[in-house]
């Protein structure tokens, strides 16, 4: 092995490059803690510092490797080496903090942790690294579902996480533009700050709720938790060439946020089935097999405000000006929300796929959504061509209602249609899923506690910290995942591990408070990635605010 490196007290170690046993070879740039050192100590020659820090590197793990999922292509996987005391070195040593960064045990994924104070330090902090996209113009129509995502999901194809990572991002915006500014006038336009600039905002999208709030609780509840009428997502366009030639096509987003405001959770919770009237026969309606959505979601997609169209004309009329004016170009249409707004993603396809002539490839990316209808609305999701993808964590409680109150819909067929009234079978009319399922799961994070509470297992940063780090169900957490921590530690601090509470403690980085009320209140200051933790206007606790 080959150590380079030049020290000279009180100068940092930079530039170590160590050979790893199944990760290939990569620099590492270690820099240790400032700490008071004995006479000695800084006076140990140059020689005896590298001998030292050399025979610490070469300690491997008595364990084999978890996964070699790319042997000798990985060039930001951390190494395997576990530390032991590492002797020599005084204080130098000492100062890396070495017995916590490099813990003796591997026994199960979720206890891995990251094997150098930089690869921490770079992790905690909140930086613009995302792992790149590549090209994926040959095969665009692949990854935005032309064939249900065969072969791309276990193990999930990297350019299809980044997809999924950069279209959740986009739902990120959304939250980040509301809770900001959850007050803001129906009547002003409001900015949104995209992660990604190569897109650009068309149009504000609103909900309106067709329920109200007792009268008495006005006094005691902020004005923008009792209006019918909220601000819940955009419609972007990408504008980028290079964008577009990267795509091979000019891609319409539709970003939904989730739950926010009183009213919405009563909507929620209105898990009734109402037939979709999209003008069909009232004959075809009353049928069992007719398709059926969740009241609720129903009545915040179709209800008009005061001021405001309802979702569905907004959405509607603003994509098919878009089609109109980039005719002729490749398009692409692309729904994306998380909650509440995976939900309304899938209504908003559906409508799309049978109200604009020769629609363009329509695909849904949603994250801890719920169950939007009955199986003759997902048959009719599906046969109008749209493609969804629900993103899913095991342990997300959201993803599995509504239950319904009735038998699974596999009675009907069991039991034999002809032997039962029509009034008997549309009592087992239930709740079924739509499209294809991409299931992580929160225990396998090596960052998160595994008993992390149902908020954090319903939160939109968990979902995309989990994503960047899926490579399949049998394997390991990915090594190199680049997506910072930080939002994760703001929003989820009680739900992370306590080795990364401290070292983010250790290192100042923002404002951490890891109580539940203190998580609801944090948010990052930017959407794009960058820059330092703030707090923002206080607003009703919601899975992901």
């Amino acid at each position: 092995m080959h150590v380079g490196s030049t020290i000279a007290a009180p100068r940092p170690i930079s530039q170590v490059r160590t050979a790893f046993p199944y990760h290939g070879c990569r620099r590492a740039s270690i820099q240790p803690l400032r700490t008071t050192a004995t006479a000695a100590a800084t006076t140990t020659s140059t020689q005896t510092h590298l001998a030292n820090l050399e025979r610490l590197l070469q300690k491997q793990s008595s364990s084999p490797p978890l996964f070699t999922p790319n042997p000798g292509k990985d060039p930001d996987s951390p190494d395997s080496t576990s530390g032991g005391g590492g002797g020599g070195g005084g204080g130098l040593l000492s100062a890396l903090n070495l017995p916590s960064l490099f813990p003796s045990s591997r026994k199960q994924p979720e206890e891995m942790s990251p094997r150098t104070l930089t690869r921490l330090h770079r992790l905690l902090y909140d930086s613009p690294r995302p792992s790149p996209r590549g090209p994926i113009a040959s095969r665009w129509r692949h990854y935005h579902g032309a064939a249900d995502w065969a072969g791309l999901l276990d193990p999930l194809d990297e350019n299809l996480r980044r997809e999924l990572v950069h279209y959740g991002d986009l739902v990120q915006a959304a939250y980040h533009a509301f809770h900001s500014h959850p007050e803001a006038s129906l009547d002003a336009p409001r900015h949104v700050a995209l992660p990604d600039r190569s897109y650009r905002v068309t149009r504000s999208l609103f909900a309106t709720a067709s329920v109200e709030l007792p009268r008495c609780l006005d006094r005691f509840a902020a004005p923008w938790m009792t209006q019918r009428s909220s601000w819940i997502g955009y419609v972007a366009v990408c504008d980028s060439d290079h964008e577009i030639r990267r795509m091979g096509r000019r891609d319409i987003v539709i970003a939904l946020r989730g739950t926010a405001t009183c009213l919405e959770w009563a909507e929620n919770f209105r898990a009734g089935l109402v037939p979709v009237d999209d003008g069909s026969d009232n004959s075809t309606l009353r049928s069992p097999h007719a398709p059926k959505v969740e009241c609720g979601f129903w009545s915040l997609y179709k209800t008009a405000g005061d001021r405001v169209p309802s979702l569905s004309a907004s959405v509607v009329e603003e994509v098919r000006r878009l089609v109109n004016q980039y005719k002729g170009e490749e398009l692409s249409i692309t729904v994306t929300g998380h909650s509440l707004g995976a939900a309304l993603a899938v209504l908003v396809a559906d409508e799309l796929s049978s109200s604009i002539p020769d629609a363009p490839p329509i695909a849904v990316f949603s994250f801890g959504g719920p169950r939007v209808g009955n199986r003759g609305f997902a048959d009719r999701v599906e046969g109008g061509g749209v493609k969804v993808l629900r993103v899913v964590n095991a342990h997300d409680m959201v993803t599995r209602v509504p239950l319904g109150v009735a038998p699974p819909e596999a009675a009907e067929r069991d039991l034999g249609s002809k032997w039962w009234p029509a009034r008997v079978l549309e009592r087992m009319d239930g709740y079924a899923d739509v499209g294809r399922e991409l299931r992580v799961d929160s225990r396998a994070s090596p960052y998160l506690r595994p008993d992390a509470d149902p908020a954090c297992c319903h939160d939109l940063e968990a979902y995309l910290h989990l994503v960047d780090g899926f490579m399949g169900t049998d394997y390991p957490f990915r090594s190199n995942a680049k997506r910072s921590l930080a939002r994760l530690l703001s929003q989820q601090g009680g739900n992370v591990k306590k080795l990364y509470m401290s070292k983010a403690r250790e290192l100042r980085i923002g404002q951490l408070d890891p109580s539940p009320a203190a998580a609801a209140a944090t948010a990052t200051a930017t959407a794009a990635g960058g820059g330092a933790l703030s707090r923002v206007p206080s607003c009703l606790a919601s899975p992901s605010s």
